[in-house]
């Protein structure tokens, strides 16, 4: 367990105790437990046995300490159990709807007895929620659509959440003697942005055909186990708490390379490659590529053997969906994709000047140690109240701070000042301009009034990007994976604006947002735009999360040269929209 992990445990058990309507301050002590372990460095499951470093972390007292005990050992909180079994575990998904807190979901249970998404959508249907305390219509309606938005969405996991599980199986499953590799296949190793289930492959000694029963128990003894599907001489099949669907297959090492092409997929690239094929005579399966004369192995150790033994180039992972890769491959006209080592530096974070968790500083040291060569501090504006936006005044006392670091660091690393302005609902941008013209970097950002309009929305942004002092647009569609669709909006028009204007377009690589998303980001490419990756990040430990953003520019056929933080600082900034003075 990590400390994410551990921490949604804590914080599961606190909403399933409000939902209980349980003592304040229990609920209280257990949500700042898991807000004390998303916050410590410290690595939470390492230390369990030692009591005193517990208690020495924030918010972590005898109690508590004893409670990550268990779930160290177990994978779970008897209390949270024991609540889940009251309520039933559907009970959870409630709080996945928009807007629905634990208080809403004890007022539903109490009145109705709504314990589910489905049950909720029978009462709604039923009218058994009209009239009951702070349910009108508009809230009832806002319920109806975010059951609808849930439901298209159930049963996929965020890219982040499935690599974590990946992860945390896979360092379980090497603790076997005898299993030497696992990796991820499937919409994972593609790096999509979401997965509908997770494939490992296990190979080594002990995946011999004569060694695998052995292996196969020590699968399915996994700890985060939820309820196991199937279980076969070389394949187990088990589903995690959260939901997400496991197999892990164990793989003799001379089929590895046929099993990763496989699994790997898509399914469209594989029936694309499959009949390519047969067109030389072979067949193509999970075991191997074979003549189909005599059924004789031309390849199966590894993918490249196999590309190669079809006349084809080896074809990156994130491009394996059908969209010309088989035939750019079979001509030898793959593209350089960009790779993480190409960027230089992250222009999109936040520190404790507004809603961040470290300072200016801790974030440049934190970047350098990366092998950044730059970074932009770009804090929210004043009209984002909640995270303590600046005002003018504030934004240019931290400029003065950013600038003082800047110079602590003494060339190491380049500084630059920014702020993530907010797009007002009008257009305007919430700062004057005397204050935006002297920032590096300015990105525009919608952060409220997501209901506009199509036209209304795309007028709002157009008229952002015609500020002369925009020089990028953050995540320019506004979702959120899993849980809130794109706002509605001329995505075409916007690109071709900023394109005419010099204006880059954000890829946000934090995996929640993934914004422009793969199919976008071909789009902006196609039509001129400058692209920029950044992380947003508000905390020294998301600067991690670049690379899922650079998954996503691999899927869009992006190479180095289409990104402009590829590029040394100097000549980043002078790529960006010329900087406009403070007279204009």
């Amino acid at each position: 367990m990590d400390n994410s992990s551990m921490a949604r445990l804590l914080a599961q058990t606190a909403d399933l105790l409000e939902i209980d309507g349980g003592d304040g301050f229990r609920i209280r002590s257990y949500r700042r437990a898991a807000d004390s372990l998303e916050q410590t460095t410290i690595d939470v499951a390492g230390i369990t046995d030692d009591v005193a470093k517990l208690l020495a972390i924030p918010g972590i007292g005898k109690g508590m300490a004893a409670n990550l005990q268990a779930i160290a050992a177990t994978g779970s909180l008897p209390l949270r159990d024991e609540l889940l079994t009251k309520y039933g575990s559907s009970i959870l998904e409630l709080l996945k709807l928009p807007g629905m807190g634990p208080k809403t979901v004890a007022l539903l249970w109490d009145a109705a007895r709504v314990g589910s998404v489905d049950q909720l959508a029978d009462a709604i249907e039923a009218g058994r929620l009209t009239g009951l305390p702070r349910m009108g219509a508009k809230q009832i309606e806002k319920l109806r659509k975010g059951i609808e938005e849930y439901r298209r969405s159930s049963g996929r996991f965020r890219i982040d959440d499935a690599e974590e599980a990946a992860q945390r199986i896979g360092a379980y499953l090497r603790t076997f003697p005898g299993i030497e590799r696992v990796t991820p296949a499937g919409s994972l190793r593609r790096g999509r942005e979401t997965a509908g289930d997770l494939d490992l492959l296990v190979t080594g000694p002990a995946c011999e055909p004569e060694h695998t029963a052995a292996a196969v128990e020590h699968v399915a003894a996994f700890p985060g186990i939820r309820d196991i599907l199937a279980k076969g001489e070389n394949k187990v099949s088990f589903q995690l708490a959260n939901g997400l669907q496991v197999d892990v297959r164990l793989l003799p090492t001379e089929s590895y390379g046929a099993a990763l092409q496989y699994f790997t997929g898509s399914k469209a690239h594989n029936v694309a490659l499959r009949q390519r094929a047969l067109k030389k005579g072979y067949t193509l399966s999970e075991w191997s590529l074979a003549r189909l004369k005599d059924n004789s192995t031309v390849a199966a150790a590894t993918e490249e053997e196999i590309y190669a033994a079809l006349g084809m180039e080896w074809i990156p992972p994130e491009l394996r969906e059908n969209l010309g890769e088989i035939e750019a491959a079979s001509a030898h006209k793959l593209p350089r994709l960009i790779e993480l080592s190409d960027i230089r530096g992250d222009v999109h974070m936040h520190t404790t000047a507004t809603d961040g968790r470290n300072t200016i500083l801790e974030m440049a040291e934190a970047a350098l140690a990366r092998g950044y060569q730059y970074i932009a501090i770009t804090d929210h504006s004043k009209n984002l109240a909640m995270t303590n936006g600046l005002n003018e005044k504030r934004a240019l006392e931290h400029l003065r701070r950013i600038r003082e670091v800047d110079q602590q660091m003494e060339g190491r690393i380049r500084v630059m000042t920014g702020i993530e302005v907010d797009i007002l609902a009008d257009g305007a941008l919430d700062l004057d301009n005397e204050v935006l013209a002297q920032m590096d970097v300015v990105i525009a950002s919608v952060h409220t009034r997501f209901e506009q309009s199509q036209e209304e929305m795309t007028d709002r942004i157009l008229r952002a990007l015609e500020n002369p002092h925009t020089r990028i647009l953050g995540h320019p569609t506004g979702r959120l994976l899993l849980q809130r669709e794109p706002y509605a909006l001329d995505l075409g028009a916007v690109l071709r604006r900023a394109a005419e204007l010099g204006v880059a377009v954000e890829h946000n690589a934090a995996p929640e947002r993934l914004d422009l998303c793969d199919r976008d980001l071909r789009l902006a490419k196609e039509l001129g735009c400058r692209i920029v990756v950044s992380t947003d990040a508000h905390d020294t430990r998301h600067l991690v999360k670049m690379e899922y953003g650079v998954r996503q520019l691999r899927r869009a056929w992006l190479g180095p040269h289409d990104v402009l933080n590829t590029l040394p600082a100097r000549r980043f900034l002078e790529s960006l929209r010329p900087r406009k003075s403070t007279t204009t």
